[in-house]
């Protein structure tokens, strides 16, 4: 199936929620349900994350191919169907790493069916989850790394100060680094939430204790109000790195204005052209995307010599980096600070009782002597 992709960067109400599925076929609909119109699927898409489309699209068209190929129909899916295909990613060899699917990537592709099939009756999942959790349970008792969900390293402070020490912070390009990563950090932004960042977003706090933030966290459409403080270290500190990052615009002769997080060559041309095929892509206004600020962290952690060179096969439980990385080390340093668990998850706008949040934590309180209770026991 052809999905519609908005040529602008944005995504489609038809490739997110298959509107060409909704009318492409008559079997593909019972006769006597009423279709979505135009307008409601564009409504619906706007209500899902760019990213979150982005990886559902890629699942459906894995899924609807396979069905093709296996005579079944893909929408609306069955509960059969679903369970034959959570069967099949659980056996067959990906092409690019000649294994089967991950557990996770598995999960996720049923969520994408379910997505896809918005306003349609839904399939019941148990047969895939069962599947699903029996090939887990495989994976685990085998010892197969492919059975845990590789998660981000947490760059805490102290991986931030070897971060920061390799990056040339007298370039612009090094200003600007350091500044994306101190105040990812500071804020425990996703990076699509530091990639909306805007100038006018910051303001300075009164009797100059740092900076005040507007932040918008799309994933759960929330605006949030924080304070971030002047840092113990001056090359952590996040309010100091802004600041040198904006006078270094200044001396280029640029107006921070607008876009916070700039598109920076590393001849420290600001908003450099971009071409893909003779078109001009890229944010006119020189914004990074997501993908930007992620690699703003991979790039600092192997300049730092904490991540391998592009290429190199990575041992199983090597360190990722990746642009995830700040808020995972955002909530550890808070359990080690021995903060307060439910102010320090709001501040980074997790949900109250958030399990993510709290794995975190167990994580970090691992050899927390007041935590852990093995510890003073006579052992």
């Amino acid at each position: 199936m052809g999905h519609e992709v908005d040529t602008r960067g944005g995504t489609s109400a038809a490739a997110v929620f298959g509107a060409a599925a909704h009318r492409g076929t008559a079997a593909a609909v019972p006769a006597a349900r009423p279709q979505l119109s135009e307008a409601a699927l564009a409504a619906m898409a706007r209500g899902v994350p760019a990213a979150t489309a982005r990886g559902y699209r890629g699942d459906w068209t894995r899924f609807e191919q396979w069905a093709l190929a296996a005579d079944f129909r893909p929408l609306p899916a069955t509960a059969e169907t679903l369970t034959e295909y959570a069967t099949w990613c659980t056996l067959t060899p990906r092409p690019r790493t000649g294994r089967p699917y991950k557990p996770a990537s598995i999960d996720r592709a049923l969520a994408a069916v379910a997505h896809q099939a918005a306003g349609l009756p839904q399939p019941s999942p148990t047969g895939a989850r069962l599947v699903l959790r029996g090939y887990e349970a495989a994976l685990k008792t085998a010892k197969d790394p492919s059975g845990k969900t590789r998660k981000a390293s947490a760059a805490t402070p102290r991986v931030l100060r070897q971060m920061i020490a390799a990056t040339d912070t007298t370039t612009l390009i090094g200003a600007r680094d350091a500044a994306a990563l101190t105040t990812g950090f500071a804020l425990a932004a996703r990076p699509s939430e530091a990639a909306l960042l805007d100038w006018e977003d910051a303001t300075n706090a009164d009797d100059n204790q740092g900076l005040l933030y507007d932040l918008y966290r799309p994933k759960v459409t929330t605006d949030q109000p924080l304070g971030v403080p002047y840092g113990s270290y001056a090359s952590t500190c996040p309010v100091r790195a802004l600041r040198t990052y904006r006078q270094a615009l200044l001396e280029h002769g640029h107006e921070p204005a607008g876009p916070m997080f700039l598109r920076i060559d590393r001849h420290g041309r600001i908003n450099p052209p971009m071409h893909r095929a003779s078109r001009r892509i890229g944010d006119p206004a020189g914004r990074l995307t997501a993908e930007g600020i992620a690699d703003i962290v991979t790039r600092a952690a192997r300049r730092a010599g904490l991540a391998a060179r592009p290429g190199d096969v990575l041992p199983d439980g090597a360190p990722r980096w990746t642009g995830h990385s700040l808020r995972r080390g955002y909530a550890e340093a808070t359990r080690h600070a021995k903060k307060d668990p439910l102010e320090a998850s709001r501040h980074g706008g997790w949900a109250d009782g958030s399990r993510a949040f709290a794995g975190y934590h167990d994580r970090a309180a691992a050899f927390d002597e007041e935590l852990n209770p093995l510890y003073g026991i006579g052992l």
